[in-house]
């Protein structure tokens, strides 16, 4: 049932920014985002081992975080990608719309292909 309403390629045109070429996963690719823990809030504790829907690439972030500063500055920065998890893969028993979902934007290590 999950994978019917993740299949779903809806988009916003506009939400995209920067060229695909350069990005793992385009909008409507199916993703999980990593259940790793280590230090830090790259990706929250309550979406980890969750499905969802790439929505937008996104621009790699201008200014550098506190990440980046521990790593080689001239590396390139991480792209980031707008994703949709569906509220039923969250809680189980949501009863609402199909329709609805938590949107997030996570940096590409995050996610693995589904």
């Amino acid at each position: 049932m999950i994978e019917a309403k993740l299949a779903s390629k809806q988009q916003l045109p506009h939400a995209m920014i920067g060229a695909r070429t350069s990005a793992a996963y385009e909008p409507g690719d199916l993703v999980t985002v990593s259940r790793r823990f280590p230090v830090g809030h790259r990706a929250p504790h309550y979406i980890r081992g969750k499905r969802g829907r790439i929505e937008a690439v996104l621009a790699p972030a201008a200014a550098a975080d506190a990440h980046d500063r521990l790593a080689d500055k001239t590396a390139p920065r991480p792209r980031r990608y707008r994703i949709v998890i569906p509220l039923g893969e969250l809680w189980p028993e949501y009863a609402g719309t199909a329709l609805s979902g938590l949107h997030a934007e996570i940096p590409d290590a995050w996610l693995e292909a589904t």
